[in-house]
């Protein structure tokens, strides 16, 4: 019955996934003002598929007394969260007996890879990490380290030996999870192989589903035109990043920005070649930020970029980065285009509706001044 629910989930994900993409072709076609629409139903969409994951597992629940369904089947089932799926993989996998660290790498969001370890820090995990051939006929890979200075200490805290199971979904590769133990005299067995193995079967669907999920969700917070993070998502990380900048004493930053003279270049070049002219303004602000930073589309031509761990004095030069980006070469028919900015810095006390007024109030003050120019909170000129 597990593997049923399973087959039917991953169908009905993929189903929502086109779906999904499907609304946001409408979105571009039908500009700017469909985006909240599209981010609107894709999360309720996703809201949906949340639910219905939980339907399943209280199925599963309700089925296991029967069946020989076990709690941490139904546990890995109750989850889309790829954070907190891993988590519980992770968890369960160190709970076999001789295992002292696990590694779970697999397919993550927007095709990318991820890994997520427990009892190992990062740079062990990397040096430890054994990829699992492209073989559909490889049941495990049995890994012994040996080092150079190895035994000094023959019960030293390094890593000595593991095993690598892969994880499928629907038949596919998605990953693979790897058990280690340190203690130089204690290799896995074949029944620890077996409960790795059994947990690698039910982890593979759970983390794939959960990846599927991870997509849908992003669908609902990309800008359909421009590509980048939309309105909602926006005020949604602001509001994030402002509770946070508070709790840590953090620094943070804002750029809010628009082009000058939009309306005319729709005048000028007509509305499907001014939707052009934002995709390329996205592109050039994109080259520029850091790879921390936040952009967004907040609405029309303006964009907006949110700068955790720096301060105002970074956003302006951030700003200028961006000026100078867009400025640097004709966009098209539209020719060559400036852009004006306000910068504000986050204050005791702010929430992320003061951070975000005092930014646009700069920029309406940038572009009183004649345009063209970035303007900083609490600076005139």
């Amino acid at each position: 019955m597990p593997a049923v629910v399973t087959i039917v989930l991953i169908g009905a994900l993929g189903v929502a996934l086109a779906l999904a993409c499907a609304g946001g072709i409408a979105a571009w076609r039908a500009r700017a003002q469909a985006d909240d629409r599209v981010a609107e139903a894709v999360a309720s969409l996703a809201a949906g598929m949340h639910e219905t994951m939980r339907d399943l597992a209280e199925a599963l629940e309700t089925q296991s007394a029967s069946q020989g369904i076990d709690r941490n089947t139904r546990e890995l089932a109750s989850s889309l969260e790829l954070e907190e799926v891993t988590t519980r993989a992770l968890e369960e996998a160190a709970g076999i007996a001789g295992v002292d660290a696990v590694l779970v790498e697999a397919a993550g969001p927007d095709g990318g890879r991820f890994t997520q370890t427990l009892g190992m820090v990062e740079d062990e995990a990397s040096k430890t990490a054994v990829p699992v051939p492209d073989n559909d006929n490889i049941r495990a890979l049995e890994v012994s380290y040996h080092y150079r200075i190895d035994d000094v200490e023959n019960e030293s805290p390094i890593v000595r030996s593991g095993i690598v199971v892969p994880m499928r979904a629907d038949g596919l590769p998605v990953g693979s999870i790897a058990a280690f133990t340190r203690t130089a005299a204690r290799k896995l067995t074949s029944v620890e192989l077996d409960e790795l193995e059994y947990l690698a079967q039910r982890a593979g669907p759970a983390l794939e589903n959960a990846r599927r999920y991870a997509d849908a969700r992003s669908l609902a917070d990309i800008d359909a035109l421009t590509a980048v993070h939309n309105r909602r998502y926006f005020h949604e990380t602001l509001s994030r990043e402002v509770a946070r900048a508070h709790r840590h004493h953090r620094l943070l930053s804002l750029i809010v920005f628009d082009l000058d003279d939009f309306k005319a270049v729709n005048d000028k070049v007509g509305h499907l070649s001014g939707d052009g002219v934002l995709t390329e303004v996205a592109e050039r602000t994109l080259s520029v930020v850091r790879a921390a930073d936040i952009t967004c589309r907040v609405g029309g031509d303006e964009f907006a970029v949110v700068l955790p761990e720096a301060s105002g004095e970074d956003a302006e030069l951030l700003a200028g980065r961006i000026m100078r980006a867009i400025a640097a070469r004709p966009i098209g028919a539209a020719g060559i285009l400036t852009v004006s900015a306000g910068v504000a810095e986050v204050r005791p006390g702010d929430t992320p509706a003061d951070l975000f007024e005092r930014a646009d109030e700069a920029l309406f003050r940038a572009k009183a001044g004649g345009k063209a120019r970035t303007v900083a909170d609490g600076n005139g000129s």
